[in-house]
């Protein structure tokens, strides 16, 4: 006896299909667009005929990559701090240091003000 296959192995039928036509410049403008949102073709086209919101996978991987940066950034200035405190008199003036961590918290504001906008925009 043969068993069925497993319901994640077949495509999803929606309901009816519509027919769009396309030369093949589009059609791979459209591949490559479905791509970069993690869509297929046709989700991407169902999508956009509904005018649902599309997220590029780009910009998602892009809000990674700045937290990543967001949680650096806080940790170096996190060491500035400690080594402000054990090396007190040592170095740097204390307000030369200071500025410095003021300005990586300003840089941090402003990687979360730009997490947020492709986060928030995207939706």
């Amino acid at each position: 006896m043969i068993s069925p296959q497993p319901a994640e192995t077949k495509a999803r039928r929606r309901g009816k299909p519509i027919e769009v036509w396309v030369n093949d410049e589009e059609k791979s403008q459209i591949a490559i667009r479905a791509k970069e949102c993690g869509l297929s073709r046709s989700g991407y086209l169902r999508a956009v005929g509904l005018n649902y919101p599309i997220r590029s996978v780009m910009d998602l991987a892009a809000v990674t990559d700045l937290a990543k940066v967001n949680g650096d950034l806080g940790r170096v200035a996190g060491l500035l701090k400690l080594m402000l405190l054990e090396k007190r008199g040592q170095g740097e003036r204390a307000i030369d240091v200071h500025a410095l961590m003021v300005e990586f918290r300003e840089l941090q504001g402003e990687v979360r003000a730009i997490m947020s906008k492709v986060v928030y925009e995207g939706k």
